[in-house]
Parts: structure tokens; C-alpha cells; sequence
């Protein structure tokens, strides 16, 4: 299943909820194939949002991490 392309630059104010209307049935394909493997929906539900969250939290890290990486090589130049 392909995922459209945005229509909406990232600055229109719909581009979120078309990211989200996007996603939305690959997110329910997932859901299904989830718990036609056994787990139930409340635990799929909140998997799905601690991997978001972590998968977040991991990009900022890592942004976090480039900066300081950069400054320092900045410090050290004469």
C-alpha cells in the first residue's frame, strides 16, 4: 500500500491532517495484522505510541547530538 505524496507545502495549516489521513490506513493494516497475531488493541494502540514517542525522542537526540558534535569542532578551530 503506497502512502500519497502531500499536496499541501509545509506551511498550510491541513498539511498535518493530510499526513495524518496518509497514514491512517497503514496504520490500520498494521493494527489488523497486530492482533490477527494475538496481542490485543489496547496493547498495539500503545506500542504504536511508545515506538512514536521513542522514535521521536531518538531523531531529537540525535539532532541534539550533530549540534554539539558541530560546536565543538567550531571550539576547537583556531
Amino acid at each position: 500500500m503506497t502512502i500519497p505524496k502531500p499536496q499541501y507545502p509545509r506551511s498550510h495549516p491541513d498539511r498535518f491532517s493530510e499526513c495524518q489521513r496518509a497514514i491512517e490506513d497503514r496504520m490500520l493494516e498494521l493494527l489488523g495484522d497486530a492482533q490477527v497475531a494475538g496481542w490485543t488493541r489496547e496493547e498495539i494502540l500503545a506500542a504504536m505510541i511508545e515506538v512514536a514517542d521513542n522514535t521521536s525522542l531518538a531523531m531529537h537526540q540525535n539532532i541534539l547530538l550533530s549540534v554539539e558534535t558541530e560546536l565543538r569542532k567550531l571550539m576547537k578551530k583556531p
